[in-house]
């Protein structure tokens, strides 16, 4: 079993790299089935989701070549298969991208049901829905989902989402991208990484207007060509490092962002006394010289603050001045990291699973803990890193499965963590 071993009360200072956006690789990858033309990709995070994507794409059949560690050069012309059958496949939640995929390019989809970190009800009732609005027959049974586009011909389709969906508004794209007709999406998700699949979608021949707005039309085109692009840099990597850098009153340059994707993230950072100096492609955040200040926090959709962001602000919000309210309104189980943040001396009250009353403390007491899903375990790594003493957290694939080198880029930045093996 690997560990973080972590002694505390180091100020973190320098400069961070971020990699490329791991909620966007994932489903540009799959996406790369959509054309039978070689496609390059760069800023490619390798991390352990996307090293899943990427042996998928090679079971169904495509040819897969690493340039770098970041850069692949995929052609799935040779696909000659339509059921995904990779096992650690049912250990992500993006498995299901491949559904969209494989619906568009082949009228056909065998998928396993999508795993991931248990945060809470993730439904497939959006998927479901826009997948039988342009045509197809979909079947969800206890282990897979299933999708025929075949027995009748798919066409574009007007689909008003009941609730927003970051992943159904991209499955659909997907879909919908080779489907003739022009299709629209009412109430599409806006996040950046909805975003960037429409841009590498249009980059190779597609037809996409209105992605990052409530409303997305997709004419279908008969057929995508090749190309190279490179993924967005990750918000949460850099929010993360944000507030890795207000938690421990350091003073971090966050390099290779897009600072208006972390507009809500540096707002509650001002709000809690930090300073923050954006520049085009950086963000400095400055810690305060004393105890960080309280505030109220409520997740929300982009542009709102980020559910993925909710662990790490309240491991912060633990140490400010006075009592702070964080409201979940995204997922139902996004909390599980409380108790092991308890056993750090935290003051957190957590109400029906939906809202954290945490009373500020003056520090926390080093401990052992277990990382319970991807976000929360980085955020009780940030709280390690402000603790008084030495703490291990086990569970650290689940860290792994999005951040790539964190260990590496936090002692680059001062800090005391060692990777072990146990």
């Amino acid at each position: 079993m690997k560990i973080y071993r972590i002694n505390g009360g180091e100020s973190l200072k320098g400069h961070v790299y971020i990699s490329g956006a791991k909620n966007a690789a994932l489903p540009i990858l799959a996406a790369t089935i959509l054309t039978d033309e070689t496609i390059t990709l760069e800023n490619v995070p390798k991390v352990n989701d996307t090293i899943i994507m990427v042996e998928t794409l090679e079971k169904l059949g495509a040819q897969v070549e690493y340039l770098d560690d970041n850069t692949l050069k995929i052609n799935t012309s040779t696909i000659n298969k339509y059921a995904v059958e990779n096992p650690s496949i049912k250990k992500i939640r993006a498995s299901y991208y491949f559904a969209g995929a494989l619906l568009g390019r082949y009228h056909q989809a065998r998928v396993p049901l999508p795993g991931g970190c248990n945060i809470g009800g993730r439904g497939l009732d959006m998927h479901e829905k826009g997948f039988e609005s342009l045509g197809a027959d979909v079947k969800i049974t206890e282990s897979e989902i299933i999708v025929d586009g075949e027995s009748w011909p798919l066409s574009g389709a007007r689909i008003y989402m009941d609730k927003v969906s970051v992943g159904a508004t991209i499955n659909i794209m997907l879909a919908a991208v080779l489907t003739p007709g022009k299709t629209i999406i009412e109430g599409a998700a806006k996040e950046p990484h909805v975003v960037d699949v429409a841009n590498f979608i249009n980059g190779i021949g597609g037809h996409i207007t209105g992605a990052g707005t409530d409303k997305i039309r997709i004419n279908g085109v008969p057929a995508l060509k090749g190309g190279t692009y490179a993924v967005i840099p990750d918000q949460i990597e850099a929010g993360t490092f944000m507030m890795a850098a207000a938690i421990t009153h350091g003073d971090v340059v966050v390099d290779n962002v897009i600072p208006t994707h972390l507009d809500s993230i540096s707002s509650k950072l001002k709000e809690m006394g930090c300073r923050i100096e954006e520049s085009d492609e950086s963000v400095r955040v400055i810690g305060p010289q004393g105890q960080l200040r309280r505030t109220q926090v409520k997740t929300l959709p982009y542009p709102g603050f980020p559910t993925d962001m909710q662990p790490q602000i309240s491991v912060a919000l633990g140490l400010a001045d006075g009592c702070s309210t964080v409201v979940e309104s995204i997922f139902d189980n996004r909390f599980m990291y409380v108790n092991e943040l308890k056993k750090m001396g935290c003051n957190i009250v957590v109400d029906e699973c939906t809202t954290a009353y945490i009373e500020g403390v003056d520090y926390y007491q080093g401990a052992n803990m277990t990382s319970p899903d991807l976000r929360a375990g980085a955020a009780l790594v940030l709280a390690a890193l402000a603790a008084k003493g030495q703490s291990d957290i086990d569970g650290i694939e689940y860290i792994e499965r999005g951040y790539e080198n964190f260990d590496t880029k936090l002692r680059a930045l001062g800090a005391n963590i060692e990777k072990l093996e146990v």
